[in-house]
């Protein structure tokens, strides 16, 4: 029970790995505050949850100022502070060449990622500040240290959510709150297993093929897996991460070079 007595919001918490920090949480004895789009998708993940109160959804669209602000604010009012934010949510987009790349493609993908975690990040920090305790966790990706063709609008956002953590965490660390990112390599997840086709088609490949390409550059040959992802943000978000900030945690299996 790692997380007892604790308060964490993951935005795009019903899927993927942002569903998986959230079930390693409140298994550790957190409570979570979960936002994603689908309301009707949340019902089903909070009943398989099964926690009771210990976790609630607060609809919202990673892409809209408003909504990131007050699913904070809704949150914060729910359970009466935040002592972890997990961002989350984000996605790689349209993925083109860049000479083909749309202006609109382009910032939606800054956006989605980059300025969701900022958005969620600048709401939270004043409590955490005043009460002298945080963890900001931010799920970026082992784009967000190396390159690949095509998904260059998703390797720039990435690379600027690395940033983002290492500047933040020398701004306010001192005051109790550490700052880190998470990068994982692939795991296949629903979401991956939905959009990995395409994907993989805009690589010129078929998804097998891409999945072998990504588990071969690594050092364990195989995709990561979202309970592997979700340990590390445990360890993050407790005590013992508390010496733990402004560093980009690779989960890749060894694919990323630093």
């Amino acid at each position: 029970m790692q997380l007892e007595g604790r308060v964490a919001a993951v935005t795009g918490g019903t899927a993927g790995i942002g569903r998986g920090i959230a079930e390693a949480f409140l298994a550790e004895g957190a409570q979570v505050a979960l936002m994603a789009r689908n309301r009707d998708k949340a019902e089903r993940v909070l009943a398989e949850l099964d926690v009771g109160d210990r976790a609630v959804f607060i609809a919202g669209d990673a892409m809209v100022q408003a909504e990131v602000e007050g699913f904070i604010d809704q949150a914060v009012a729910h359970f009466g502070r935040l002592d972890v934010l997990v961002n989350n949510a984000g996605g790689a987009g349209d993925l083109q060449p860049l000479v083909d790349l749309s202006d609109e493609a382009f910032d939606l993908a800054i956006k989605w990622n980059l300025y969701s975690t900022f958005w969620a990040t600048r709401r939270v920090l004043p409590g955490m500040l005043e009460r002298g305790f945080g963890r900001i966790i931010n799920i970026s990706s082992v784009e967000g240290k190396i390159g690949k063709p095509v998904f260059t609008a998703y390797t720039a956002a990435k690379h600027a959510v690395n940033g983002l953590t290492k500047s933040l965490a020398q701004e306010v660390s001192a005051q109790g709150v550490t700052v880190n990112a998470i990068c994982p390599g692939l795991v296949i997840t629903d979401i991956v297993k939905d959009n990995g086709p395409a994907t993989a088609e805009a690589m010129g490949l078929s998804f097998d093929e891409m999945v072998d390409l990504f588990a071969q550059e690594s050092a364990i040959k195989r995709p990561n897996t979202v309970e592997e992802v979700a340990a590390v943000a445990v360890l993050l978000a407790s005590d013992a991460g508390g010496g733990i900030t402004g560093a980009t945690l690779s989960v890749d299996g060894g694919s990323a070079p630093y």
